[in-house]
């Protein structure tokens, strides 16, 4: 499998701090944001990673990672999005680097403490479709809010006002090469993004999206209080 790490955004909810940096720049206590979710995949064994970014400072991801050598890729790639274009976007610009491989994709602010290699195992054996990675959080009003039915998922509702639980979409997603024609017909939402929670309810809609419960702790850090729990989490469970 391949992988792809989302790092792309302007990071307004952090002004001032992403005046002048990338929001997956800042440092999460002793290292910069963008090395997590990058550990993540290498310690699920995957070793072929494209990297979407972009803004005004995409150069320093290539100062910083280089071709991901220390980290024992044998391949980091990088590619650029240009604005804010939603989740989904971002993920298009990948389907050349995927190569109609199963893929592996994580938000440049996931923060976890586990692994999701058994995920990846689980999802390599289902043979194709998609699966999701969920977690219990105290503000689901801020994630996309899923709904279940036995073992099934059968919605994803994003950002609700009202959440019917507060089991939510973390930002790590695993998707056969479907995900790309599904992704060619979306318009854009309200927020005049892609929106990935639509590419996740057409896999729903054909009953070809499994599910896991994410083990250990797990947080975003796209605003000032999450950006602060990361640090926390991760000064105390260091990886």
């Amino acid at each position: 499998m391949k992988g792809v790490i989302l790092a792309g955004g302007l990071g307004s909810r952090l002004h001032p701090l992403t005046k002048i940096t990338n929001k997956h720049l800042l440092p999460i206590y002793d290292r910069p944001m963008i090395y997590y979710p990058l550990a993540t995949l290498v310690n699920a064994g995957i070793d072929d990673i494209l990297l979407v970014t972009g803004g005004n400072n995409a150069g320093d991801f290539l100062k910083l990672l280089g071709n991901g050598k220390e980290f024992g890729l044998r391949h980091l790639n990088y590619t650029y999005q240009e604005g804010e274009g939603g989740i989904a976007e971002a993920l298009g610009l990948c389907e050349y680097f995927a190569d109609r491989e199963p893929i592996v994709v994580i938000l440049g602010d996931n923060i976890i403490g586990g692994s999701i290699k058994p995920a990846v195992v689980d999802f390599q054996e289902q043979g194709g479709g998609a699966k999701i990675l969920l977690k219990e959080v105290e503000d689901p009003w801020r994630f996309g809010v899923a709904e279940l039915s036995g073992e099934r998922v059968v919605n994803i509702v994003e950002k609700p006002k009202d959440p019917t639980s507060n089991l939510i979409v973390t930002g790590i997603y695993l998707y056969d090469h479907q995900v790309f024609d599904f992704i060619k017909t979306l318009e854009p939402s309200k927020r005049g993004e892609l929106e990935i929670t639509d590419v996740n309810n057409m896999y729903i809609r054909q009953d070809r999206m499994t599910y896991e419960v994410l083990d250990g702790w797990w947080t975003d850090a796209g605003t000032f209080e999450s950006l602060f729990r990361a640090n926390s989490l991760a000064a105390g469970h260091k990886i």
